[in-house]
Parts: C-alpha cells; structure tokens; sequence
C-alpha cells in the first residue's frame, strides 16, 4: 500500500507507506533490513499479528503464524530507483528463504504418510483375514507385522529425513543469508 505526499516549503517531509506481512521468524531480519533501503517503522503502527491472512509462502492451504509490519520512507529519497531494485532482490533473498525452511519437512511428511497409509492397508488385509469364515490365522500374522511396522517406522523415518535434509539446507540457508547482507550493505552504503 503507497500513499503518495510531497514535500512542500514549510518543511513538510511526505512519505510513502509500506506494509508487508511476514512469517513471525522473519520479522527482525525485516526489521533489522528495512531501514537499509531507506524505510523506517512506522510510528504510528507497531508490529500487529497477522490476522489470519496468509502469509507469503504459506503454502495452499496452511496458515502461518504471521507479523504484519508498517514501514515508511520519504519521498524525496536519494537513489530510490536503485532501492527500490535492492529491496525486491532482498524480498525475494526472504522468499527463498521461506521456501527452502519450508522444504525441510515437506519430503519427510510425504514419505512418512505413505509409510502409514501403507501400513493401514496391511492391516486392514490383517483384519479381513481374521474376519474371513473360517479365519486364516496364518495369513493375518502375516499381514499384521508390515501393518504395525507401517505405523511405527513413519515417526523415525520423518525424523531421519528431517535431519538429512536440513543438514543438505544448512550451507544453501547460509549462502543466503549472506546474500542478503551483501544487499543490505549495498543499500545502507546509496543512503550515507
């Protein structure tokens, strides 16, 4: 949201306003950021829950516990065209970040569903064998220790891929966090 206002000569400063809404984690990096590219918080606004709108990178349907941050910058900025380009480079940097934090979990749940999903499937099988007339007793062991397998391995086997994964995440997160330094150098350097 831009409300546009211009400096006059009884020293009226206008400003241009920003409002973003980020997941709770990345508020500070937002915070501390902003004002890199000549924004400053708004005082007439402090940091607001979300309010049940989605955040960026939320995914379909999933909510994200999210911070709504109100942001203001002076019209009359030197270099705002460059700035500008800076801080979409940095929402972006954000964005990537969100995603990459994001898939840290998603590999995991699938696998891990699956794993339950199929071991439901065995024993339900189990459970129609020891149903059937006359019951085949035989083949409901046989079908009940994948189907508790099935539903005790999905808890470890998220686990484990969680670890990997993020041990795989780990330099991919760093390297944009430098990124995002690099840009935020850049910026506070065409402020000063």
């Amino acid at each position: 949201m831009t409300n546009e206002r211009t400096q006059n000569e009884a020293g009226y400063t206008g400003y241009e306003y920003r409002e973003i809404t980020v997941p709770r984690e990345h508020a500070s990096l937002c915070l501390d950021s902003y004002p890199c590219f000549g924004w400053e918080p708004d005082p007439n606004y402090g940091p607001q829950p979300d309010g049940g709108r989605r955040a960026p990178g939320a995914g379909a349907g999933g909510r994200r516990a999210g911070v709504t941050l109100h942001f203001r910058r002076a019209r009359s900025i030197c270099n705002k065209a460059e700035l500008t380009r800076l801080q979409r480079h940095f929402d972006s940097c954000v964005a990537e970040l969100q995603a990459l934090e994001q898939s840290r979990t998603t590999q995991a749940v699938i696998a891990a569903l699956c794993t339950g999903l199929l071991g439901t499937a065995f024993l339900a099988g189990s459970t129609f064998a020891a149903t059937a007339e006359p019951p085949v007793i035989w083949l409901m062991i046989l079908l009940a220790v994948p189907g508790f397998l099935g539903w005790i391995v999905p808890y470890f086997l998220y686990r484990t891929l969680v670890r990997r994964k993020t041990a795989a995440i780990e330099p991919l997160l760093e390297q944009k966090y430098e990124e995002i330094n690099g840009i935020c150098e850049k910026g506070s350097r065409l402020l000063y």
